[in-house]
């Protein structure tokens, strides 16, 4: 038997190759009911482009049939439609190389080699807890979901500001947001006399508010080409303090020196995966590695890549601050990107009328009124509920933070019904789902040890040709196996422009675990996976049970890129 991990991309690119010179034509199915009659299509219209009028020639259908290659899946049939070029999979071949090996596909892999250095830099966790603004939280979360999806594909990653304000780790440790905290301050005498030295030869004499060092003009640096076109044309000139070259410090430091085992956190062992071939948008063909060669070919080992997530607010100051530190650091590094988020508006209710403390309070709140009225208000005492109370708390504002790409404009609706297990687009509803997958595995080993049910049997034993209802190919096709490309394709950072912005893709995993949470709990409530206590429907039963494994291990994975762990009920 063959053995290795598929890939959807591998397939795509195989299908591709096999139509000859050309660009990309095949792409593949995802809605349940084209996926009833085939898993991939060449559209009629695209091959009409390719081979005109012609029908598509005899090699291409033997050429497709015999498919085969290092992660392609096997082919079943090949056959014109009329929306074009239809293949199916080997579904029970499929089922078995993927499920037999459910580790492969649960977690990125280990790159070839050591991605690039990436500063991430987030001024708003300068702020205290009930000074921080929604856009700011938004802008925090991002960069600590970005950190994390960034490493998983071997990058290293140095995050900044180090958290000084002694009431920000306790509310970030609330959010589950993994952030470092203060040690000694980075010195700021060499920029101090650099500034004092700029001041003596260009505002000699000047009077300054208190408090400012001086006043440093920028707009020679505004005016170049090349890596700093984008910045705002009114940047001028920038008062100097000794709070701001504390910051400059900080990233200086950053940049210079970095932790010997960060390289080790999160995945050290995963490799890189190819990202889903003809399944990204163009906006994806430029991942960080690119960018990091493609700015700076010459760049030493030791080069990295600073990208500034900031608010929309802060935007304008966090240019004055890039330019502020190559005009006194000839050392700065060249490629300062900014990942802007977008604003965060409240119906109802302007924003910024509300802090990220008072949000989390409410949401909070909200969590622990509708589960008091489910389950009981004796819970508020528990400390096991009162930890799934905050965990419930965080995935509902992460889901609501992260489900829509950072720089899009994000609208909250705070009412109740954001934090029910009935609404499918819910951080609570995903939970929901996590808990009854959990309840489920617990069934089976209660039921197991009455001894109604054998003990599991080995995987390559199981004969997955009995999972035939489309909601298990479904969970399979969409979810299971595109999973480790999803995760690359997070770890996107694109250049929309040759200039200052970059956009990432921070929503996806958030949009993929609430689907992947709705075709499970649509095949969970339509399939009774733990059956009677029958001999000869246990062969079934432990097909499912696999395939409810895979989705279990695809759904913790995704949760802990978000930072979210697991709940067993809710």
């Amino acid at each position: 038997m063959a053995t290795g991990r598929l890939g959807v991309g591998e397939t795509l690119g195989a299908l591709n190759a096999a139509l000859g010179p050309g660009g990309p034509v095949w792409f593949k199915e995802t809605r349940a009911r084209h996926l009833r009659v085939r898993d991939f299509l060449a559209p009629r219209q695209a091959l009409r482009a390719r081979f005109g009028d012609e029908q598509v020639p005899e090699h291409v259908f033997h050429a497709v049939a015999s498919l085969q290659g290092p992660g392609v899946a096997p082919v079943l049939r090949c056959a014109p439609t009329p929306a074009g070029l239809a293949l199916q999979l080997q579904r029970p071949a499929v089922f078995q190389r993927v499920l037999g090996s459910v580790a492969s596909y649960a977690t990125p892999t280990r790159p070839a080699s050591p991605g690039p250095r990436v500063v991430l830099h987030c001024p708003a966790l300068r702020c205290s807890p009930d000074a921080l603004r929604l856009s700011q939280l938004r802008a925090v979360l991002v960069a600590d979901h970005l950190g994390r999806t960034l490493r998983t594909q071997g990058m290293c990653v140095h995050l900044v500001p180090a958290v000084r304000d002694p009431h920000m780790p306790t509310f970030l440790q609330k959010l589950r947001v993994d952030w470092p905290t203060a040690s000694a301050r980075a010195s700021t005498e060499t920029l101090k006399s650099r500034v004092l030295a700029e001041l003596t030869s260009l505002h000699d004499g000047e009077t300054l508010p208190p408090g400012v060092l001086g006043r440093l003009c920028l707009k020679d640096l505004v005016e170049e080409q090349g890596h700093r076109a984008g910045y705002d044309p009114s940047v001028d000139n920038c008062l100097v303090t000794e709070d701001l070259l504390s910051v400059l410090a900080e990233l200086q430091e950053a940049v210079q020196h970095w932790p010997e085992d960060n390289h080790q956190s999160l995945v050290s062992n995963f490799q890189f995966h190819k990202p889903l071939a003809n399944q990204i948008s163009c906006i994806f063909a430029v991942t960080v590695v690119f960018l990091y060669k493609t700015v700076a070919p010459d760049a030493g080992v030791d080069s990295c890549i600073v990208v500034h997530v900031v608010s929309c607010e802060e935007e304008f100051q966090q240019q004055k601050l890039d330019l502020l530190w190559w005009k006194l650091d000839d050392q700065a590094p060249l490629r300062q990107k900014h990942l802007v988020c977008g604003p965060v508006k409240v119906a109802g209710a302007p924003g910024t009328l509300m802090t990220a403390l008072e949000y989390y309070e409410s949401r909070h709140t909200q969590v622990c009124k509708a589960s008091a009225l489910k389950h009981g208000g004796s819970l508020a005492q528990d400390p096991a509920w009162i930890e799934i109370f905050g965990v419930l708390s965080v995935a509902t504002i992460k889901f609501e933070m992260l489900s829509t790409a950072p720089q899009s404009q994000l609208h909250l609706a705070l009412t109740d019904s954001n934090i029910s297990t009935k609404g499918t687009k819910s951080g609570t509803f995903v939970m929901y789902n996590c808990a009854r997958l959990a309840t489920l595995f617990e069934g089976y080993k209660r039921c197991m040890e009455q001894g109604l049910y054998p003990t599991f049997p080995p995987v390559s034993s199981l004969d997955f040709s009995l999972l035939q209802d489309e909601g298990e190919w479904l969970l399979l096709f969409n979810s299971v196996l595109p999973f480790s490309d999803l995760l690359s394709q997070t770890a996107v950072l694109t250049c929309v422009s040759p200039g200052l912005r970059v956009t990432a893709h921070t929503e996806m995993v958030c949009k993929f675990l609430i689907q992947l949470s709705m075709d499970f709990s649509s095949y969970y409530n339509r399939i009774h996976v733990l059956g009677e206590p029958r001999p000869h429907l246990f062969g079934q039963m432990f097909a499912r049970l696999q395939l409810l494994k895979a989705v279990r291990e695809i759904l913790h994975t995704g949760l802990a890129m978000l930072g979210i762990p697991p709940l067993n009920h809710i």
